[in-house]
């Protein structure tokens, strides 16, 4: 049961087929019904709007619709501005059967000036008759597509990677196709190197964004912009000047708080980095340089990320001969993975083991920088510092041999009150003695 019921479904796709058939063609009874039934459906055009003096390709399809083949012959293309490069491919008679479309394809160069030209397609029925004719529309337009840097920076840095966007602007009315960006350049890197876009609808424009890091302080970079219109390849070029200056949004290390104190045969430096910029420093590690010598525990410091206008406190240890120059060495990246570095040189010499602090800035960059380092201290060996109260009012120093020098005072102060003690309890004695 089930095969008859498929086989009478297949009867039935076959007998609408042939009744579609039947139905889009129209019955004549002699040829020249046949070739006066023959039209002109439609054409195409390769590129749809030509560039004077371009080459392409204009597709008349003609169909017939009648159930009687008919053959056409002399096929031309007239027009003014029209120059047709493939006669001899339609020297010979062309057969079009019922129902059946016939493509004639016409190489052709077009000429200026600018504007909208309409030839003439003609083709002969080979039976006699009428000539079969339709206006072809034509567009020439010399406007090019336009190649521009539409975002980057103020100004470049060295070693700082920044986006530049290439605007690619197609103002003509028709698509263009295989648009594709590539970056030449000397003394900087640029990501991607290359960027196909494809095809671009006309007025209609992308943006294609590039990574661009200089290497040097006069690198140079060029864009250029390769489409087709049609089968012809056109070039554009989109420069972009690098002006290298400062960054106005890195991140900026300021030390301060500076103290040390000696730890046997090395010293443990501390204090407080902040970041004074305007972007975060990520993944931030302090160390000393030479001629100082970071040792263990804390021969590194990593901060991690340090948002900008915060801070973090560090330790450092190290061993030094020379406390007057202690390079303090700050290393981050920046969002792009861009590492930078600045060196800070401390001057310790005024620094003690009480905690007393000082205080080093210095601005950033991947080549690095010097700070300045002020502090106070206190006495470096004795007692307290001066103004510190002693017994009586008296200021103590270990200069003077502390305490020591006041005791002849001290014993001589005791037996003035114990001398006075005594006597008025004498006079008490003999007071109560008299009234008794």
């Amino acid at each position: 049961m089930k095969k008859i019921s498929g086989l009478f479904s297949i009867i039935l796709l076959l007998l609408l087929a042939a009744t579609a058939s039947a139905a889009s063609t129209t019955t004549v009874t002699n040829a020249q019904d046949a070739a006066a039934s023959v039209y002109i459906s439609s054409y195409d055009l390769n590129p749809p709007v030509f560039f004077p003096y371009e080459t392409g390709t204009v597709t008349i399809h003609v169909t017939n619709p009648s159930n009687a083949s008919v053959s056409l012959s002399q096929p031309d293309l007239i027009g003014s501005n029209v120059d047709i490069l493939n006669y001899g491919a339609f020297s010979t008679a062309t057969t079009v059967g019922p129902g059946a479309t016939v493509d004639y394809p016409f190489v052709v160069t077009v000429e200026p000036p600018d504007g909208t030209y309409f030839p003439l397609f003609t083709v002969s029925p080979s039976t006699g008759g009428s000539s079969i004719h339709a206006q072809i529309k034509i567009q020439v337009d010399s406007t090019d597509v336009r190649a521009s840097i539409s975002t980057q920076p103020d100004n470049f840095a060295i070693s700082r990677k920044d986006t530049v966007n290439v605007s690619i602007n197609n103002p003509r009315g028709g698509e263009i196709t295989n648009v594709l960006v590539v970056a030449d350049g000397t003394g900087v890197d640029v990501t991607p190197s290359e960027v196909w876009v494809g095809t671009l609808s006309a007025r209609s424009s992308v943006q294609v964004p590039f990574q661009v890091t200089p290497n040097q302080q006069q690198p140079n970079l060029t864009f250029h912009v390769t489409y087709n219109n049609g089968d012809n390849k056109h070039t554009q070029e989109a420069g972009l000047p690098l002006d290298i200056g400062d960054d106005k949004t890195a991140a900026i290390p300021v030390v301060n708080n500076v103290a040390i104190a000696s730890q046997g045969s090395s010293y443990k430096l501390t204090g407080d980095v902040n970041n004074a910029g305007i972007t975060d420093a990520k993944a931030m590690v302090l160390t000393v340089g030479a001629p100082a010598k970071a040792v263990e525990p804390y021969a590194e410091y990593s901060i991690g990320s340090l948002a900008s206008d915060d801070f973090s406190s560090f330790e450092l240890t190290f061993t030094s001969n020379d406390l007057s120059s202690v390079p303090l060495v700050v290393r981050w990246k920046d969002t792009y993975g861009t590492s930078f570095s600045t060196t800070q040189n401390l001057d310790l010499r005024s620094l003690t083991s009480s905690g007393t602090s000082g205080t080093s800035t210095g601005t950033s960059g991947s080549s690095g920088t010097t700070g300045t380092t002020t502090g106070s201290s206190a006495a470096r060996t004795g007692g307290s510092a001066p103004g510190g109260g002693g017994i009586f009012g008296f200021g103590g120093s270990s200069r003077g041999g502390g305490l020591s020098s006041f005791y002849p005072i001290i014993a001589g102060g005791i037996f003035v009150i114990v001398g006075i003690v005594l006597w008025m309890k004498r006079k008490w004695i003999a007071a109560k003695l008299k009234k008794r």
